[in-house]
């Protein structure tokens, strides 16, 4: 399985400076709120393309009184060698742009990023994610589907300029029916195939899930709302694409007045409900929610271990919240046997000691970490656990 070997902060969120060297299999991040545990989970998840697990805008990442430029290096064992990932604000320093480097060069897109590594994330904030909107379900169901497909990314970016000129062109009134048509084009083309990996992903983690993979989590059962993916499970692709350039065309007018695209891949939901009781998501408590959650989590990573050969690293931000000591010691428990390198944070130490032998942890706090010798899980490793 890859493994992040050292993580390297400059002028990113409290930290000025900082090299954490990763030892164990699981590592614990504790530490009083605003300490610095989540800072260290997000630059790790800025590693992989998107904007992170907080989503924040490149301008509110580097560190207060710093000159605006920050850094984040991830040195990574995988398979086929060392691979060394960073990410930053751009070298212009008037610019928010933020820039990727592998292995020392500009990597051609953010697909060479994805596969090489992959993460995913579990945050408080998604406690409400079936009670928000669908926005923050999108990008959930996408971070998974990047894990499996790494041009989906790519895709989904493509659909969206596509999407967002065509906005445009109805918005000003330019009938220009060759351009518009382009667009649509494009925007079938990419939501075909971007919906065929969700799909795709959606099947595999319900099979997961089906034989078990969750363990003493709920088993869910997850599904999409969604017009294409549901010709895609009766039609050929090329069917599909043809049905949807008809309907955008068809829809312009519609689409004129509501100033959007009323079709298209950025308009699907994930669904996700109890597979034994049939109870949404949406109106399970918030501990059922959390441990539906929980099982998908675990039966992703087992999908892409089986899929790509090697499992996604999980950044598990305060997981121990709304779960009950029951289905706590079966989350360390899954999460020692899984083999993917994790990360999780908490307040309180005292509620990972169950892993104390398997497990380093680190207090946080004055942008530095402070090893706990209480977990010795990384502690026979050359180096474990090195902080500079």
């Amino acid at each position: 399985m890859p493994r992040l070997q050292r993580l390297i902060l400059t002028n990113f969120r409290n930290y000025a400076s900082l090299t954490w060297r990763p030892a164990a299999q699981i590592g614990v991040l504790y530490g009083p709120n605003g300490s610095g545990k989540t800072n260290l989970l997000e630059a790790i998840s800025l590693l992989v393309p998107g904007r992170g697990l907080r989503g924040a805008r490149n301008v509110d990442l580097p560190r207060r009184g710093s000159s605006g430029g920050w850094a984040v290096a991830g040195r990574f064992a995988t398979a086929s060698g060392i691979t060394d990932i960073g990410t930053g604000s751009a070298p212009d320093s008037g610019s928010d742009r933020r820039v990727f480097r592998l292995d020392g060069a500009a990597p051609r897109n953010q697909a060479e990023i994805a596969a090489r590594t992959a993460s995913v994330w579990l945050t408080p904030q998604m406690d409400r994610l079936f009670q928000d909107g669908l926005s923050g379900r999108r990008r959930f169901l996408d971070r998974l589907v990047w894990a499996l497909e790494p041009t989906h990314a790519s895709e989904m970016a493509a659909h969206d300029t596509a999407t967002g000129s065509r906005n445009r062109l109805l918005a000003e009134g330019r009938g220009d029916r060759a351009w518009l048509s382009g667009l649509e084009d494009a925007m079938a083309r990419h939501a075909v195939t971007a919906t065929a990996s969700r799909l795709t992903l959606v099947n595999r983690l319900n099979a997961a899930l089906a034989a078990g993979v969750a363990g003493a989590f709920p088993a869910a059962r997850i599904g999409l709302r969604c017009p294409i993916a549901e010709r895609l499970a009766e039609q050929p692709a090329l069917a599909v694409e043809d049905w949807m350039r008809e309907t955008l065309a068809a829809n312009r007018p519609r689409d004129t007045a509501a100033g959007t695209s009323i079709l298209g891949a950025h308009r699907t939901d994930l669904t996700l409900e109890d597979a034994i009781s049939g109870t949404p998501a949406a109106l399970a408590s918030t501990g059922e929610q959390k441990s539906l959650l929980v099982g998908v989590i675990l039966a992703h990573a087992t999908v892409i271990a089986a899929t790509r050969g090697f499992a996604p690293l999980l950044l598990l931000d305060e997981p121990a919240v709304h779960l009950d000591p029951v289905r706590r010691a079966a989350l360390f428990e899954a999460l020692a046997g899984l083999g993917s390198q994790t990360v999780m944070t908490g307040t309180d130490a005292d509620l990972f000691l169950g892993l104390a032998e398997r497990a380093e942890a680190f207090r946080t706090g004055d942008g530095t970490l402070w090893r706990d010798e209480r977990f010795q899980g990384g502690a026979s490793a050359s180096g474990g656990g090195v902080v500079d």
